[in-house]
């Protein structure tokens, strides 16, 4: 066999995910008419994601050009490889705080190189069939976090909102909170003014339309309140020149040109600080895009592929770093506009990312009046949009455990940053998920025939047996039960309801056996099937007790009878029972 196919072979073996991007399956009955929807709701998408990448990528501390060439290169990679027909992606409101975190901790260059690593271990994620696993987050941690860098969001979108002349604000709550309040008295009424009015077209302006309603009604709701609010605000600011900050007075405005290719300086020292951001922005992302997949599935009646989104979402943000971009991920709000205006392929995602580039190209000088507090205004309805806000009010019906863990993740997003929101979360799921199969676990005595002898008994194990549970067995594996004078010579252990068991368990139940042996006793396990079959088997248990290995309950009363005779007839000759 010659080495490529030795190689083949292997490959083949091994439990990965095979490369293949939803457009090649989706270009294979492509028509003009699929186009025609296609290049509409691109068109309609990019003017929509437009003031939205500048918004992220002010907010994220970067410049407004780096969330644009993020949505055009990132969105255009995820619609090309990932695994939904109709997801767009690009910079995410949810990445600001994180992006925010680790350029002021680590700096800009530093952020490059995370966003590169977290690409690559989002690839690894879909190659080894991981997406499926991203499911298994609680959704009240999703929700605890989501609505956590909600109010972060909108907290670092105070300055610009209220106009403070504020030099830079900090990464950390109680520090933003502090430099809010202490230049409170630098307050620009016109910027306020301009922001609250820009809020409010862009949460009350047309969202959809009735078919028989006005016509000027049907025609604003294809006008994204977005760039309404982008145009109007700029003209204003324009002709009646107020002052305002602006993306020109802050940043220079936008360069007309494309991104230029750069490499970020690579440091081991500073890559081994970068492990945890790295491991933060890929679970986001993951969440994120697949979380925003399955709002796309709901709404086209289709099925994604999260593994190929993993590996999609991975070779994006592995390669925008390098133009200067951000990381990047599925948006819901882009992708269900997407979904709206008649998308039916990944090449309406394409053509959002190509209206984009030619935006830039055409029409970036024009940015330079665009007042940041039109944007804030923005990002502010954005805020308001992605948290569950609604949660809390139901929280009194939920359980403990569900409150518990909502609340914690929540608050040590806003208090501390997501990594330790997640972990200390999954870890407080853990632990009511314990408590509640240690419920759930039962061990019983069970009363048997009138026929049988009062020297057998029976204990019916229900549930799961495992390390969080074992503490059930205390009764049947008391040792002063196994050495007093009445103890009962044969033990039966019903495991017809028994779903799991764990190594803990087991170890347990191999003492026991071996304590009953040395009193002449014996145990019986019955109706083991499944999962617990397989561990009795795998661990030499189930080959120990050989005949005391039964299929049911009407065995091991039958074994225990026989039993019974072979122990009274050994004590009576005075043999040591083996």
């Amino acid at each position: 066999m010659s080495f490529v196919s030795s190689a083949k072979a292997f490959l083949g073996s091994l439990p990965i995910q095979r490369f293949h991007p939803v457009t090649l399956d989706a270009l294979r009955h492509y028509d003009t008419r699929m186009l025609t929807r296609d290049i509409s709701a691109g068109l309609t998408v990019g003017m929509v994601a437009l003031p939205l990448a500048m918004a992220f990528g002010i907010a994220s501390g970067v410049p407004p050009e780096a969330g644009i060439y993020t949505a055009i290169i990132a969105g255009f990679l995820i619609s090309l490889l990932g695994g939904c027909r109709v997801q767009i992606g690009g910079p995410a409101g949810a990445f600001i705080v994180i992006i925010y975190g680790i350029i002021a901790n680590y700096g800009l260059g530093n952020l490059l190189l995370a966003t590169i690593g977290s690409g690559v271990i989002l690839f690894l994620m879909g190659l080894f069939k991981l997406g499926s696993f991203i499911r298994f987050i609680p959704v009240s941690i999703v929700i605890g976090f989501t609505n956590g860098i909600a109010v972060l969001i909108g907290l670092s979108q105070v300055k610009d909102f209220l106009g403070l002349s504020i030099e830079k604000m900090p990464a950390d709550f109680f520090h933003q909170i502090q430099t809010l309040y202490a230049h409170i008295d630098t307050f620009n009424p016109y910027a306020f003014g301009l922001a609250l009015v820009s809020f409010l077209i862009v949460k009350f302006w047309p969202k959809g339309y009735v078919m028989g309603g006005a016509p000027w009604k049907r025609w604003m709701a294809h006008l994204p309140g977005t760039v309404i609010v982008l145009v109007a605000s700029t003209i204003v600011v324009s002709v009646f020149n107020l002052p305002v900050e602006t993306i020109g007075t802050k940043f220079g405005g936008i360069p007309q040109k494309l991104p230029d290719l750069t490499l970020p300086d690579f440091s081991w020292e500073a890559f081994k600080h970068l492990i945890g951001p790295m491991i933060t922005i890929a679970l986001l992302g993951a969440i994120e895009s697949l979380l925003c997949a399955r709002v796309a599935d709901a709404m086209t009646d289709d099925r994604h592929d999260p593994n190929q989104e993993l590996m999609g979402q991975g070779v994006a943000n592995f390669v925008v770093p390098f133009f200067g971009g951000i990381p990047a991920t599925g948006t819901i709000a882009r992708t269900v506009t997407n979904i709206k205006s008649g998308a039916a392929s990944p090449v309406a995602g394409i053509v959002h990312a190509l209206t984009l580039l030619v935006v830039i190209l055409a029409a970036a000088p024009l940015a330079g009046d665009i007042p940041l507090a039109a944007l804030a205004a923005i990002l502010f309805f954005v805020a308001w949009n992605m948290g569950n806000w609604r949660e809390f009010s139901r929280l009194r019906q939920m359980t403990m455990s569900y409150k518990a863990t909502l609340i914690t993740t929540f608050l040590l997003t806003v208090i501390f940053d997501l990594t330790v929101a997640v972990e200390v979360g999954l870890l407080v799921s853990c632990v009511f998920f314990i408590y509640r199969m240690n419920t759930l676990t039962r061990v019983t005595r069970q009363t048997l025939p009138f026929d049988m002898p009062e020297t057998v008994e029976c204990w019916k194990l229900t549930g799961a047996l495992f390390f969080g549970s074992v503490s059930k067995l205390e009764d049947v594996t008391d040792p002063k039960r196994i050495t007093s004078p009445d103890a009962a010579k044969v033990v039966i252990l019903d495991c017809t309801d028994l779903l799991n068991i764990d190594n803990s368990a087991m170890d347990i139940l191999q003492v026991f056996m071996r304590a009953l042996k040395r009193r002449n006793h014996e145990l019986i396990i019955a109706g083991a099937s499944g999962h617990p079959q397989r561990q009795l088997q795998r661990t030499g248990i189930a080959q120990s007790l050989g005949a005391n290995f039964v299929p049911n309950i009407e065995f091991a009363r039958h074994r225990a009878r026989e039993l019974l005779v072979e122990i009274e007839n050994k004590e009576t000759s005075g043999k040591p029972v083996v």
